[in-house]
């Protein structure tokens, strides 16, 4: 296809046109003169940037003729968005700066996650003038690379990757309020914050009984109590005031509202199982119904096929807008007649059908209109190294109604964080309420710490997988008589799910044992002494155990124990029974342990005394004193038992608090093979690892090759040797490899007799008898005559070469040990 470069010449010698159109295009064209010189590419542009096609012409030439007519007849509206200039300061139509580009990564492949990364990616580059239209329009290549935007860039990217992805997306112009045109989210409340904060240790709660007695009445003043409760309820007042006035702030009037222009995508039913119609801000990557009222009027879309402009009225906003964009009358195209994306996808389907029976013989001869030349943009090469890092500087901050909310790229932080949203009580952020942090691919598999400020406390949450199964943490400090709660995964073999703890109490909840225990709550004894304070090793003494059972089935209701009170203090064991039908008063029964035996006194006796019970139904039996013997003895076993496994709980929470404190000094980062920042770290940590193992070879090498590295093994400081330690050990050396000589010529000698003497008895045998043996045998025996005798020669000319060698050997060891740096100053004789 030809191409046509547009000159200054053609744009000033247009029909039509006035002084003061001439005047704003000179501007136009310093504008661009500028914009093309601040523009920093790496690569010089392709030709599509810098030359028109003369489909390209004709369409700016169609263009700017709608203009004119736009103009005249609405001179109360403000010009179109169409024929802006691109990075190379070339008039380019906006239908042709959207390239749709199918997305490679899953990731963005739905609208949520390309407005979400068209959001993050670039930073926001506002309007100036706020009022006027951009007079240029960078290609989403180049916005890409600089990471800065317009809204209007913003939304061509985002609605580029849109309709790559199929969706009915279209561009739009038109006007916004304030917060939203400058990304104002001061006043919104952040979508990562909860909506309460737990303020103290949640607690289990207690088991309501309607049949339990009613406590005493509580002696108070009346008067006292009722000044109390105005005093809270005055309180009560003034805080909800405060919070009203603080809801009905409104920000100062904007004195520029329903002028401010502003770009957003719109993505119409039909495509991609979307039901209804809605807007997508491309600045923050939010999704509109298409009647919110932050959107104050349109006046035109647009998308790759065609241009759009409103003819409805927009005194409501989007409120009660149609958008039948094939119906002339609501939305009048540029291009009149060329085919709307609903019209392509009918053709396709219906070329489809008709192939079935087509005639090749008959053309159907239909009008032809001008359609909409390619989109001159190159194609839009998003890398997953971009998806990893995400912000601008890989990192972002955010600023909401009393909270900020920071994101970081992943493997930015040494610490795997990658979101901190911070709480403050007052609208100026100045008091910190709650810090909230999230990680990703941490070696101790923590997910998310939440700091409260207010109460004091710190929640931790981790994945599974990680030792003790640990998956909730809460704690008000590191020390372990303090407010705790720990939650567990059920990959634990003993069932634990819960455990809450205090300064003197703890609190254990299981789920699914074989014993049907439920609950475990452990009552110690209150420290009083700064020693009992200060010491973290001493073993609490226990008070109180108390344990709960669900309903076991298999057991009547009269033998299964619902539950069993270990008093260690009192020497007194408490069982209390689940109900029977039709009862409202359970079976009781209650045991005092027999004293131990010591020096003086003998263990007392088990008597009748010790048991008292309380039977529902009077026609049951009791209990033989056996029976009741062999309870306590039982129970007294499982005491023990019991008490184990408290011991065993404060253990394995110390346990666990070493265990944080060592990972949180250890810490470091999991590198995912799928990402490219772990694979360059994996790459220089495999490079590095393979460095010190040739090193490591290396030394050992040169370790092999040290005959004094044997020897000097028996000393402790090798650096630095005496003169008494250097003839020593040179001495010693000589003498092991004249050792080495010796025995070597001793195991030749000896092969040398002995293939002589094996030699000798064979010749023996031979003449003994000779005179019976076959003509086989005598070749048999001359074969092995000849090959001994070929050994014995080889083991007496081993024998003589080593005798001749070993002299030479053992000078040439000498002068090396003499020439040896370590030796050499000690041997200087």
């Amino acid at each position: 296809m030809e191409t046509v470069v547009e000159s200054d010449g053609e744009e000033q010698g247009r029909a039509g046109e006035t002084e003061e159109e001439e005047e704003d295009d000179r501007e136009t064209m310093k504008m661009e003169k500028s914009v093309s010189q601040d523009l920093k590419v790496d690569e010089p542009c392709p030709e599509s940037y810098r030359v028109n096609s003369p489909d390209q012409i004709r369409l700016l030439a169609i263009a700017d003729n709608f203009q004119r007519q736009y103009s005249l007849l609405y001179p109360d509206r403000k010009p179109l968005l169409l024929c802006p200039v691109n990075e190379c300061g070339v008039r380019k139509f906006v239908s042709m700066t959207l390239r749709p580009t199918p997305t490679l990564f899953p990731e963005i492949f739905a609208w949520e996650g390309c407005a979400s990364f068209v959001a993050d990616f670039l930073s926001l580059d506002p309007l100036e003038p706020p009022v006027d239209l951009p007079r240029y329009l960078f290609s989403s290549s180049s916005v890409l690379q600089n990471q800065s935007a317009t809204c209007f860039e913003s939304a061509t990217l985002l609605c580029s990757l849109l309709l790559g992805n199929h969706y009915d997306a279209y561009c739009v112009s038109g006007y916004a309020v304030r917060e939203m045109c400058l990304m104002d989210r001061s006043l919104q409340e952040c979508p990562l914050l909860d909506t309460q904060v737990k303020g103290k240790i949640s607690e289990e709660e207690p088991q309501e009984n309607k049949y339990t007695v009613k406590p005493l009445r509580e002696m108070k003043s009346r008067f006292l109590t009722q000044r109390e409760q105005k005093k809270q309820e005055a309180e009560a007042a003034l805080l909800h005031k405060q919070q009203l006035q603080e809801e009905t702030e409104q920000p100062p009037a904007d004195p520029l509202r329903g002028l401010r222009v502003h770009c957003w995508v719109l993505v119409l039913s039909g495509s991609r199982s979307v039901r209804e119609n809605f807007f997508i801000d491309p600045l923050s990557g939010n999704s509109y119904p298409s009647e919110d009222v932050n959107f104050l009027g349109i006046e035109s879309v647009w998308n790759n096929l065609n241009y759009y402009v409103n003819m409805q009225d927009c005194r409501d906003g989007c409120a009660g807008m149609v958008y039948d964009l094939e119906d002339i009358k609501l939305w009048e195209p540029v291009l009149y007649g060329a085919t709307s994306k609903k019209q392509l996808i009918l053709e396709v389907s219906m070329k489809k059908i008709k192939s079935k029976f087509a005639n090749n013989d008959e053309d159907e001869q239909q009008l032809r209109v001008f359609e909409m030349p390619r989109s001159w943009v190159s194609y839009i090469n998003i890398s997953k190294k971009d998806l990893e890092s995400r912000w601008p500087g890989r990192q972002e901050v955010t600023r909401y109604r009393k909270a900020k909310l920071e994101k970081f790229a992943v493997y930015l932080s040494q610490g795997g964080l990658v979101t901190r949203l911070t709480r403050y009580k007052d609208l100026d952020c100045t008091e910190v309420v709650m810090v909230r942090e999230l990680y990703h691919q941490r070696n101790d598999h923590l997910m998310e710490r939440e700091i409260n400020e207010v109460d004091k406390f710190t929640t931790e949450r981790f994945r599974r997988g990680r030792t003790f199964h640990l998956l909730f943490h809460r704690y008000t400090s590191n020390s372990t008589d303090t407010d705790r709660e720990m939650e567990f995964s059920s990959d634990r073999g003993e069932d634990l799910l819960r455990r809450v703890e205090s300064s003197d109490e703890m609190t254990e909840s299981f789920e699914g044992r074989r014993d049907f225990l439920y609950c475990r709550h452990v009552v110690f004894k209150p420290q009083i002494s700064r020693e009992d304070l200060e010491s973290h090793l001493k073993v609490r003494e226990i008070e109180k155990i108390v344990e709960r059972f669900r309903r076991d089935g298999a057991k009547p209701a009269s033998e299964d124990v619902a539950e069993r009170v270990f008093l260690l203090n009192e020497r007194r064991i408490e069982l209390t029974y689940h109900l029977e039908d039709h009862r409202f008063i359970s079976s009781k029964r209650s045991f005092i342990k027999p004293l131990e035996a010591t020096d003086k006194e003998k263990a007392e006796a088990f008597r009748l005394y010790m048991v008292s019970s309380f039977q529902v139904d009077p026609s049951e039996k009791p209990l033989k004193t056996l029976t009741l013997y062999q309870m306590l003895m039982s129970l007294m076993k499982s005491e023990e038992e019991v008490v184990l496994q408290v011991r065993n709980s404060k253990k394995e929470v110390q346990e666990i608090m070493d265990c944080r404190q060592q990972e949180e000094e250890d810490l470091h980062i999991h590198l995912s093979p799928w990402t490219t920042s772990g694979v360059t770290r994996a790459r220089s940590q495999r490079e590095e690892m393979e460095r010190l193992d040739a090193e490591e070879r290396r030394w050992i090498k040169e370790k092999e090759k040290d005959v004094l590295a044997p020897l000097l093994l028996r000393l402790d400081d090798t650096e630095t040797l005496s003169a008494g330690d250097a003839v020593q050990i040179h001495q010693d050396c000589l003498s092991a490899f004249k050792e080495r000589l010796v025995e070597q010529a001793n195991l030749i000698q000896e092969r040398y007799e002995k293939e002589t003497q094996e030699l000798q008895m064979k010749q023996c045998s031979f003449q003994k008898n000779q005179l019976h043996m076959t003509k086989s045998q005598e070749e048999d025996y001359q074969t092995y005559c000849t090959e001994k005798m070929l050994r014995i020669n080889v083991a007496k000319k081993r024998l003589k070469m080593h005798k001749e060698a070993a002299p030479h050997k053992y000078k040439a060891l000498d002068q090396r040990l003499k020439r040896d740096p370590r030796l050499a100053l000690h041997l200087l004789y």
